[in-house]
């Protein structure tokens, strides 16, 4: 039927367009942003259904009051048309027929056989005439298949639009139609639509807007453990003394919310247990390391004075013991250069300052240079300078100790006849200062820890030199820290360079 078939229609419509709107909406990310489209959503749901429940109910409804009158209005208007007249094709004129009690727009039509002989349709107005309706053959046609079973059926004429037919037999064996239009119900069902449509719409809205508000309101905790959880990502957790900030602020236990923030809470006080326990542990390792490496110094250069005495007797000494006070003065002079570089990480782990005065690192890398030049004499070294001295503010003792330690790691790590490139220049409000060679590079397994203390390559030169504790690096690396400066390596097979970057005075 096509009553059924315009529910239908209709209930497509709304639901291409409520899946347009929601293909049409950003995703969300947020929880609050998904809850919000969630209740949006469902209202949206519930709206369509409520709208399409509607709108069906209704349209049938009214389908059904206008057969019921089709029923109440019988064959009394067909059967009051003239008999075999000429079809109203032939002609246009107005035709009596009996016109009381018929609605404004009722068809009728006499069938004998698949032929209509009569047509015609009550105008507007007072008058008993009716109008002649000039019918087409697929009128004729349409008109010809309604069955003449006391049921309405829709149909839809070119010259009238859709109606709603009623089929009856006659007397004389012909077949009386009655119609009345269905263009107020299809009025009554649009208008519903774009009643509904805005109704819902503007609740929508509004719902969409309270809906935030209340679930803003309703993640105000949470938010609150964000935040909290926010500034403690921001702490450099990594050494030295942390403060935590406060809690974050417990809601309800009994709620979601709360329940996370208490567990977060937990976690903090236990984070901030171990940090205090791992800075405390840092403390002692650090007093041990200072004080370890003070004492030392005395024993150790006392033990090198004697053996360096020893060494200076003037009565004949065997062979061997003079290699073996050889090889304790030797021994003593690395271990004392050990425990200098012990007690100086110690010291600048301590936070103790440096001096702060202007530097001028041009004239510090042609010093540093010179001294790799005569200690190396294979390696060929290359010198790439600023026209312009590049001056810094720091500890000159310190920064001399960085360039050395950096030109005797390429110098003791890469083979004779490498080519050494130290460049400096100033870049913005950065000193740059780069050591390139083109050395085997390190090794891959040794780059993520190259600035950690007692690292050191498995590649070395194969005389053994350049033995070192692995602490050349790692003072780099907290000298450069204590600067207010960085320090980084690239390095693969062929290009090695260490780049110190230093705020420029």
């Amino acid at each position: 039927m096509r009553a059924g078939a315009g529910a239908r229609a209709t209930g497509r419509r709304w639901w291409l367009r409520l899946t347009a709107a929601l293909r049409a909406l950003p995703r969300p990310r947020t929880i609050r942003a998904r809850l919000t489209a969630g209740l949006v959503v469902l209202l949206a749901v519930s709206c369509a259904a409520v709208g399409v429940a509607a709108v069906y109910e209704l349209n049938g409804f009214l389908t059904g009051r206008l057969d019921q009158q089709l029923q109440d209005a019988g064959a009394r208007f067909p059967a009051s048309l003239e008999h075999g007249s000429a079809k109203p094709s032939d002609h246009d004129g107005d035709e009596h027929g009996d016109t009381r009690r018929q609605s404004t727009g009722t068809f009728g039509a006499r069938l004998v056989g698949e032929d209509v002989t009569n047509a015609a349709v009550v105008p507007p107005g007072t008058s008993t005439a009716v109008r002649n309706v000039r019918l087409t053959a697929r009128d004729e046609a349409v008109l010809a298949a309604v069955p003449a079973n006391g049921r309405a059926h829709t149909v839809c004429l070119s010259a009238l639009g859709d109606y709603r037919v009623l089929a009856t037999p006659g007397k004389d064996g012909d077949v009386l139609i009655t119609g009345l239009p269905t263009e107020p119900v299809d009025a009554a069902v649009h208008r519903l639509e774009l009643v509904a449509s805005l109704v819902f719409g503007v609740a929508l809205v509004v719902a969409g807007v309270a809906g935030a508000l209340w679930v803003r309101w309703s993640l105000r905790p949470l938010n609150r453990v964000a935040a909290t959880a926010t500034r403690v990502s921001e702490l450099p957790l990594a050494s030295g003394e942390v403060a935590l900030p406060p809690r974050a602020p417990e809601s309800d236990p009994r709620s979601e919310v709360g329940r996370v923030a208490s567990a977060f809470n937990r976690m903090l006080g236990h984070v901030e247990d171990a940090l205090t326990k791992r800075h405390a542990s840092e403390e002692r390792l650090r007093t041990f390391a200072a004080d370890a490496s003070h004492e030392l110094r005395t024993p150790v250069a006392s033990v090198r004075g004697h053996a360096e005495l020893a060494l200076l007797h003037p009565g004949p000494v065997p062979p061997k013991v003079t290699r073996a006070l050889e090889r304790i003065a030797a021994e003593s002079a690395r271990m004392g250069e050990m425990v200098d570089e012990l007690l100086l990480l110690a010291r600048l782990d301590a936070g103790r300052p440096l001096e702060r005065l202007p530097v001028d690192l041009t004239h510090l890398v042609l010093d540093s240079v010179t001294d790799a030049r005569a200690a190396g004499p294979g390696h060929r070294w290359v010198l790439e300078l600023a026209e312009e001295p590049v001056t810094v503010t720091g500890d000159a003792h310190r920064l001399q100790q960085v360039l050395a330690n950096l030109l005797a790691n390429a110098r003791v790590h890469t083979p004779v006849g490498t080519r050494v490139t130290v460049s400096l220049e100033e870049v913005g409000a950065e000193a740059v200062l780069k050591v390139h060679d083109d050395g085997p590079g390190v090794p891959e397994d040794v780059r993520p820890g190259v600035f950690e203390r007692f690292t050191r390559a498995d590649r070395r030169r194969a005389d053994g030199a350049g033995s070192g504790a692995g602490l050349g690096l790692s003072i780099v690396a907290a000298v450069v820290e204590a600067h207010d400066g960085t320090v980084a390596l690239e390095s693969r097979p062929g290009a090695t360079t260490f780049t110190v970057r230093l705020p420029a005075a």
